[in-house]
C-alpha cells in the first residue's frame, strides 16, 4: 500500500513541475481560454485555476508587488504579463544536464555518502533523458580518489575487518592494526576511514593517505554496541581539556594559524599576538614550531621550548660541518678540520 506521506510527496513533486512548465507554456499563448489551457496540460479547470492562484504569489525574492509572477484575466481567458524569469520550460540545456551529470558522479564517488542507490538513479534517469549525454566520456576523480581509496571504500562496503598498516605522524611511527570499519568519509578534501580500533579498543580515524598497507580479512567487521561515530561537523581535529595547551607569541606573518588552527586564547601584546590552543602531544608541537618562521617563540610549556631549541641547536651544528669532512684520525684538535664553532 502507497503511504499518504509518500502520495503527498509525489503530488507536490509534480504539481511543482506543472508550475515551472506552466509559466512559459501561457507566454507562449496569451489570452488562452482556461478551458484550453487545462486540456492541454491535462488537468481540471479547477486544478488550474488553483494553480493560478499559487503563482500570484510566487516571484523573485523580496517577494513584494512587482517581484511576483503577475496576470491578467479577460472572462475565461488569461495571459501572463509578468514571468519573474521562469520564461522557458523546464528543460535541460546539454550544458546544465552535463553539469549535473558531473556534479552526481563527483556524489556518487565521495566516500561516506548515504544512499548511494537514490543518487545512482536520479543519474540514470538524467542521463537517459539527456540522451547524447548517456555516453559522455565524463570521468569524475575527487583529490586524494586513489586506488587506496577505492580498495578501502570496497572493502567497507563489503563489511570486512581489515588488517592495517599505519602511520601516526604525531609520534612519527607506524603500527598494525586490525579495525572494524564503520564508514569511510570526506573531510577537508581528505577520505578517512572510520572504524572500531581492536587496538585501542575505541572508534578512530585513520587517514587514507597515512594507510601504508591494507588487507581485507575474511571475517566480517564487528562494531561494538558502545562504538559511536564522531561528530566532524567543526572537522576532524576536536580540542579537549585533557591535550596539552601551548602558548606562542606570534609575529604578524604567523597570524594565519589563529583562522587554521581552533584556538582558546588570542590576545594582542603589542606588535605580536599572543595565540594558545591544543594539541595531539608535544611530539606534533615541536615539529609544528620548527616548521614555522623566525617570528615565532614557544611561551609555554617551558618543556616544549627546551625540546625546539634542543633540535634547532642539533640542525644548526649538523649545518656547521661541511658534508664530507671529517677529524683526522688521531687529531683532537677541532682547528684540524678547518670548521669554526
Amino acid at each position: 500500500m502507497t503511504r499518504p506521506a509518500t502520495r503527498a510527496g509525489r503530488a507536490s513533486a509534480d504539481r511543482l513541475a506543472r508550475l515551472l512548465n506552466l509559466v512559459p507554456y501561457l507566454l507562449a499563448r496569451p489570452g488562452i481560454e482556461i478551458a484550453e489551457a487545462a486540456h492541454d496540460l491535462g488537468v481540471t479547470e479547477r486544478q488550474l485555476r488553483e494553480d493560478l492562484e499559487l503563482l500570484w504569489v510566487c516571484g523573485l525574492p523580496g517577494y513584494g508587488p512587482g517581484d511576483l509572477i503577475d496576470m491578467a484575466f479577460d472572462g475565461d481567458r488569461v495571459t501572463i504579463t509578468y514571468d519573474a524569469g521562469i520564461d522557458r520550460p523546464l528543460r535541460l540545456t546539454p550544458d546544465e544536464a552535463l553539469a549535473l551529470v558531473v556534479a552526481l558522479r563527483m556524489l556518487a564517488e565521495t566516500p561516506g555518502v548515504a544512499n548511494r542507490e537514490a543518487v545512482e538513479r536520479a543519474l540514470a534517469k538524467i542521463e537517459s533523458a539527456a540522451g547524447d549525454l548517456a555516453g559522455a566520456p565524463v570521468e569524475v576523480r575527487l583529490p586524494g580518489d586513489t586506488a587506496r581509496v577505492r580498495e578501502l571504500r570496497a572493502a567497507v562496503e563489503r563489511g570486512r575487518a581489515l588488517r592495517i598498516t599505519y602511520y601516526t605522524p604525531a609520534r612519527d611511527e607506524t603500527t598494525e592494526r586490525t579495525i572494524d570499519p564503520l564508514r569511510m568519509l570526506m573531510v577537508g578534501g581528505r577520505a578517512y576511514v572510520e572504524a572500531w580500533c581492536r587496538r585501542a579498543e575505541a572508534v578512530r580515524l585513520f587517514r587514507a593517505d597515512r594507510i601504508d598497507a591494507v588487507t581485507e580479512l575474511p571475517e566480517q567487521a564487528v562494531v561494538p554496541p558502545q562504538a559511536r561515530p564522531h561528530d566532524l561537523s567543526d572537522g576532524v581535529f576536536r580540542p579537549s581539556a585533557d591535550l596539552p595547551l601551548i602558548t606562542l607569541r606570534i609575529g604578524r606573518g604567523e597570524r594565519w594559524i589563529t583562522e587554521y588552527y581552533p584556538c582558546e586564547r588570542v590576545e594582542a601584546d603589542g606588535e605580536q599576538w599572543l595565540v594558545s590552543l591544543r594539541v595531539t602531544d608535544l611530539g606534533w608541537a615541536r615539529r609544528f614550531v620548527l616548521g614555522l618562521g623566525p617570528e615565532v617563540t614557544v611561551v609555554a610549556p617551558a618543556e616544549l621550548a627546551e625540546q625546539v631549541r634542543a633540535q634547532a641547536v642539533a640542525a644548526l651544528d649538523a649545518y656547521a660541518t661541511p658534508a664530507g669532512s671529517a677529524t683526522p684520525v688521531g687529531s683532537a684538535d677541532p682547528a684540524a678540520t678547518g670548521v669554526t664553532r
